[in-house]
């Protein structure tokens, strides 16, 4: 088995515009997810909104996200798959409401 991380870009101004009844909704959405890939999932968390972020690009350190960041991470999980077909699979189940998923490998070191 091979771990696989699943980054969720979501778009904030989605979950300003819906308030809290969409932010429930998609609580609940990922709830669901979480027990579909039931041991599969081995951790994963919401990040704080984009205006936390702070970048570091050489040794230039700037508040916030790069003008050119079109989309947010919003969040992700790490998950176990036998293989990269098996990951894409899992994460088509994953809620993203006003964004995508993206899926990387986790590199092995031996």
């Amino acid at each position: 088995m091979s771990q696989y991380l699943i980054l969720i870009y979501e778009d904030e101004a989605g979950y300003a515009a819906g308030g809290e009844q969409v932010y429930k909704e998609v609580m609940d959405a990922h709830n669901r997810f979480a027990e579909q890939v039931g041991p599969a999932l081995l951790g994963g968390n919401a990040l704080q909104g984009v205006g936390t972020a702070t970048s570091i690009r050489s040794d230039v350190v700037t508040d916030g996200p790069f003008i050119e960041s079109k989309e947010v991470l919003g969040g992700y999980y790490l998950i176990e798959a036998r293989d990269l077909d098996h990951a894409l699979e899992i994460a088509k189940l994953c809620p993203a409401r006003f964004g995508g998923v993206e899926v990387r490998p986790i590199a092995v070191f031996e």
